[in-house]
């Protein structure tokens, strides 16, 4: 069983940062891509950021030079970096990895921006 595991979340002011993680136990063998994905309130989830094992990276025309995602594949951990956040980044951030032919989500953490 895979546990996705994630950490950063919090409240800042408009043009301030954060940083997300989020750490994978279990079998995780063979993680394929790692992506983060956004939720605000009375949306539909949407995708942010995906790195492939190459690390190889796409992004959300919205967060484009703004927020940076990376992996340690060592650790089996992935991380966004969010840097020069506005009200509208507001949402709860899960974490996603493709492992083998599945996909796991971690419990999702809640990003507020707001002065």
């Amino acid at each position: 069983q895979v546990q996705l595991v994630e950490s950063g979340g919090g409240l800042v002011q408009p043009g301030g940062s954060l940083r997300l993680s989020c750490t994978a136990s279990g079998s995780t063998l063979s993680i394929i891509t790692m992506a983060w994905h956004r939720q605000a309130p009375g949306k539909q989830r949407e995708l942010v950021a995906l790195i492939t094992r190459s690390g190889a990276t796409n992004y959300a025309d919205s967060v484009k030079g703004r927020f940076t995602i990376s992996r340690d594949n060592a650790k089996n951990t992935q991380y966004l970096q969010m840097n020069s956040l506005r009200p509208e980044d507001t949402a709860v951030y899960y974490c996603r990895m493709a492992i083998g032919p599945s996909n796991y989500w971690g419990q999702g953490t809640q990003v507020t921006i707001s002065s």
